[in-house]
């Protein structure tokens, strides 16, 4: 019969410590652990700092070191090839993971594992080109503090997120909305984003400057073209550019603030806003991008599932569930009408909205 063979762990090597300050030999030691000697010479040996002596933490990261081979992705050139093409095509880690477990019928690999091996090139290459995989492009992990205090007090009407309906958190009912601000570095340059909670989908319209009254204006402009059912809330964050929020009572919308320094109350508008910044970036001068352009990123936003793991466009649910109503529906449209004669209604719609928020900002 073959030999078999079992690694050291750390209390034999706490034990081989002790043992070998206490002035043991090597086949004392040996014996006491139940070890041939040949382990014990070799592991002292090994482990052993010239000045410091056999210590067992530095000898168990030490045995770590050698048996690591690299991370599955610098081992695996076909599984690094199929996850760096996704996240080049805008996908989320979370979305490749979840992606590739659904195509193999089993995990392949955690989205951790690819978040470690995108910070580990920056790391050991000093390349910040590799920081384009992520969805936020950050070459550190971490949050960014908080600094400066809240225009909360100036907003008129306020109504904070606590008095919003509870129906508002499961995502399961369509009609409610967040909004916020897409800031470039080009003073006087924004775009207005909207985000609808349900269906993830994503409207955005430059604007040529950030006044409340403005920004009111253009978020009339944007919702009064949508059917009642599928235009319910909308939840900002304290910035003084909402202040007009009133304006959007006249389309029957309720309006509703995160608390303060808390933007990750509207995660989805957040989140969709970062996701954006792969396609356009915040030194990109807005006078510059053509329109066209601008709509095809915002499309590709929207034909990015939300979720790797579903196989329908995001937008359908909405409108299936909302347009179809019995509730206002669109004239020409039928309770069993299909995605096919909603498509053009809203792409209607939302041509309309753009162009008549852009005319307004010109």
């Amino acid at each position: 019969m073959g030999r078999t063979y079992k690694q050291l762990c750390l209390e034999e090597r706490c034990e081989i410590a002790r043992l070998s300050a206490g002035g043991s030999s090597i086949r004392q030691i040996a014996a006491a652990l139940d070890r041939p000697p040949s382990t014990i010479s070799r592991e002292l040996n090994r482990n052993s700092g010239v000045q410091v002596g056999y210590k067992p933490s530095y000898a168990q990261q030490q045995m770590r070191a050698r048996r690591w081979t690299g991370s599955r992705l610098e081992r695996e050139p076909g599984l690094r090839r199929a996850v760096l093409e996704r996240l080049g095509r805008g996908w989320s880690p979370e979305q490749v993971a979840g992606r590739l477990a659904r195509e193999h019928g089993r995990r392949v690999i955690s989205y951790e594992s690819i978040y470690r091996f995108i910070y580990a090139q920056l790391t050991r290459t000093s390349d910040f080109s590799w920081r384009r995989y992520l969805p936020r492009g950050k070459s550190k992990r971490g949050r960014r503090g908080k600094r400066g205090g809240s225009p909360a007090s100036f907003i008129e009407g306020r109504v904070s997120l606590d008095q919003r309906p509870i129906e508002v958190a499961d995502r399961k009912t369509p009609g409610h909305w967040e909004a916020d601000l897409m800031m470039f570095s080009k003073y006087g340059q924004q775009i207005l984003a909207v985000h609808e909670r349900t269906s993830r989908l994503l409207l955005g319209v430059p604007l040529a400057s950030k006044l409340a009254s403005g920004v009111a204006h253009h978020l009339v402009r944007l919702f009064e073209v949508l059917p009642q059912p599928i235009r319910r809330t909308v939840t900002f964050d304290n910035g003084t550019e909402f202040a007009a929020h009133l304006s959007l009572q006249s389309l029957l919308i309720k309006t509703f603030f995160c608390d303060p320094h808390a933007p990750w109350q509207k995660g989805g508008i957040e989140n969709a806003i970062g996701r954006m910044r792969r396609f356009i970036p915040r030194n990109t001068d807005l006078e510059k991008l053509p329109t066209r352009r601008l709509r095809k990123s915002i499309a590709a936003y929207n034909n990015t599932r939300a979720n790797a793991l579903t196989s329908r466009p995001r937008q359908r649910s909405l409108l299936l569930k909302c347009c179809t109503s019995s509730v206002n529906p669109p004239s020409g449209l039928r309770r069993d009408d299909g995605w096919r004669s909603l498509a053009p209604y809203f792409a209607f719609s939302l041509r309309k909205a753009m162009m008549s928020a852009r005319s307004f900002g010109s």
